[in-house]
C-alpha cells in the first residue's frame, strides 16, 4: 500500500472526527457568519504562513522537494480575503488565536527536528483537504454570507488548477508524489501519525471559533430558501 492511501485510511477517523466539530458541521449546514468565518481566514493566515515560510526553508530537502507545489500555495490569496474582511491594515489588526500559535508552533518544531519529513502529514492535512472540498465549501460561504460573486472567498481559488479535469489530474499527481518518496514504514507510519495530531490542532482552532450568529435557527432556514428558489429557478 503507497503512502497516499495509507494517509487516506489512517486519517479516515480523524477527519470524520474534525467535520463533526460544532463550527465545521454548521458551516457544512450552511449556518456561518462573517465574524466567525473572517476568524477562520484570519487563523489560516498564520498556519499557511508558518507552512509556506518552512516549505520555502527547506526547498532543497530530497523528501519535502517533492511535495512542494507552489501552485498550492494559499497566502497571496488569504492576503486578498484579509484585505477584504478586516480593510488595508489587515496585517496591523489580526492576532492568532490560542490554538492558532499551538499549531503553528508545531509546525517550526517539526520543521526544526532531525524529521522535517513529518511536516508532509501537515502539507497532506490542509492542501489536499483545501482542493478536495474547497468548491463546496466556497458554495457555501458564498450564499450563508450573502457575499457579492468572487469576493471575500480567494482562499478558495486555485487558478493554475481550476477545472474538475484538472483537480482531479493534479491530486493523481500529488498521490504518486507521495507514493514515490524514499520512506521505510517507521517514517510513513510517523507521517500518518503527525497527520492525525494536524487534524487534531486543526479541531482545537474550530472549535475556538464561536459563531455570532444570534439566531442560527434562522440563517440556517434563510440558506434553505434560497438554496430552494436557485434550485426551482434551474
Amino acid at each position: 500500500m503507497g503512502l497516499a492511501l495509507e494517509l487516506k485510511e489512517g486519517t479516515k477517523k480523524s477527519h470524520s472526527a474534525a467535520e463533526n466539530t460544532k463550527f465545521v458541521a454548521a458551516f457544512l449546514r450552511g449556518v456561518v457568519d462573517e465574524e466567525s468565518y473572517r476568524k477562520l481566514i484570519k487563523d489560516f493566515y498564520f498556519v499557511y504562513s508558518a507552512l509556506e515560510e518552512e516549505f520555502t526553508r527547506l526547498n532543497d530537502d530530497p523528501i519535502l522537494m517533492c511535495i512542494n507545489f507552489p501552485e498550492l500555495w494559499r497566502i497571496n490569496f488569504l492576503k486578498e480575503d484579509l484585505r477584504y474582511y478586516y480593510g488595508p491594515n489587515w496585517n496591523t489588526i489580526i492576532r492568532p488565536s490560542e490554538a492558532c500559535i499551538r499549531y503553528v508552533e508545531r509546525i517550526h518544531e517539526v520543521a526544526d527536528s532531525n524529521e522535517p519529513y513529518l511536516l508532509i502529514g501537515h502539507h497532506y492535512t490542509r492542501y489536499l483537504g483545501d482542493l478536495s472540498g474547497g468548491q463546496i465549501l466556497k458554495n457555501i460561504a458564498e450564499k450563508a454570507l450573502d457575499l457579492p460573486k468572487d469576493t471575500g472567498l480567494a482562499f478558495y481559488e486555485f487558478p493554475d488548477i481550476f477545472s474538475s479535469a484538472m483537480k482531479k489530474q493534479f491530486k493523481k499527481t500529488y498521490r504518486k508524489a507521495l507514493d514515490d518518496l524514499p520512506l521505510d514504514e517507521s517514517q510513513k507510519n510517523s507521517i500518518i501519525t503527525e497527520a492525525n495530531y494536524a487534524f487534531r490542532l486543526n479541531m482545537y482552532m474550530f472549535d475556538e471559533i464561536k459563531s455570532t450568529d444570534p439566531y442560527p435557527a434562522m440563517t440556517a432556514l434563510k440558506g434553505f430558501w434560497k438554496y430552494l428558489r436557485g434550485a426551482i429557478s434551474k
